[in-house]
């Protein structure tokens, strides 16, 4: 990107924004055009449709000087969310950094299967409407409509939704998934679990940005050790381990690869290698009939379906992500032991 001579086009957004999109695609960077808007929005202080909205508008000489150093750190193929420091997960921003994952949107089916077993079932329209005691008493109050009633169910609802669980995030990384479950469950208690100090930090920080820092207990720690000591019975146990196999690690993009934590994407020679214990300790840390949601390579499929019936898990399946690819690990505890 240089600087503009006095007879050349002006660097306007528009012009930026085309110039990057083509420059990150020509480097093989994912989704090139939302790179663009999520840089030059960061420099410039603006969300995405503003950037549209002032097309024409022309940066500040040090704007342009700050972007081009992230547009030539990002064509090394360096997140831009690290580049920024944030990441969006289930409608939620979240602070980012090199010690955690970058979130995507196929763990978001952990958050959505949890709330949809989490979630009681709306009040229905047909409910009768409620009937004053007596004629005096319904002179003397305006009526209560079908719909306003509703409303206000739903409203209670939301308030209790997830009212007496315990939801425990095993491998919680940046907390992305604790923090996403915390905010629409406003009555759930949860435990998230790391082996990494740093990224336990970075969870503690999107708790307190997200204000459920007060429900969320963090605990350091290997996998499901952490919910023993003190022990804890979940009704909910969820997981986005380090699940990439070994034969699959050089094919893995090298944003990815270059960049994230190895130690929270690599799951050993067959990728089962923190996935295995934790399906096999489920039993010990779930409520009985309580549900085990955990992200896998789509590749072990097979043996992790394996794996938690000999652990002796029932309803066991796993659910497709947003590509089709088998992708969370579906089991609930037997219901007596």
């Amino acid at each position: 990107m240089p600087t503009p001579a006095p007879q050349t086009e002006p660097w306007t957004i528009k012009r930026l924004l085309a110039w990057m999109t083509e420059a990150f695609s020509k480097t093989g960077l994912d989704s090139p055009r939302l790179c663009a808007e999520i840089l030059l929005g960061h420099v410039l202080g603006l969300d995405r449709l503003k950037l549209y909205i002032g097309a024409d508008r022309e940066p500040e000489p040090d704007q342009l000087q700050s972007l081009r150093g992230l547009v030539a750190r990002a064509l090394k193929h360096e997140p831009v969310q690290y580049l920024t420091g944030e990441a969006w997960f289930f409608g939620l921003p979240m602070h980012v950094s090199p010690a955690v994952l970058v979130p995507r949107p196929c763990t978001e089916l952990i958050v959505e299967q949890t709330l949809r077993a989490a979630r009681p079932a709306a009040p229905q329209a047909s409910e009768p409407v409620r009937q004053a005691p007596d004629a005096q008493a319904a002179a003397d109050q305006p009526a209560i409509l079908v719909g306003d009633e509703i409303r206000a169910k739903n409203k209670a609802a939301s308030a209790r939704a997830g009212e007496g669980l315990l939801i425990a995030d095993v491998c919680t990384g940046s907390g992305c998934i604790a923090v996403a479950i915390a905010k629409r469950l406003p009555a759930a208690r949860l435990i998230a679990t790391d082996l990494s100090e740093d990224a336990l930090k970075v969870a503690r920080k999107n708790a307190e940005r997200h204000e459920v820092d007060d429900r969320i207990e963090f605990r350091s720690g290997d996998l499901t050790s952490p919910l023993t000591d003190p022990p804890a019975q979940a009704d909910v146990l969820v997981s986005n381990p380090p699940y990439i196999p070994d034969h699959e690690w050089d094919a893995v993009p090298a944003n990815v690869r270059l960049f994230e934590p190895s130690l929270a994407l690599r799951g050993g020679p067959d990728g089962l290698a923190l996935v295995k214990p934790l399906i096999e300790g489920a039993t010990r840390v779930l409520k009985p009939g309580g549900l085990l949601l955990v992200e896998i390579a789509a590749v072990t499929a097979p043996q992790v379906e394996r794996l938690a019936v000999q652990a002796g898990l029932q309803d066991v399946r796993v659910l497709p992500d947003l590509e089709g690819l088998p992708r969370v690990l579906h089991a609930r505890a037997p219901e007596s032991r």
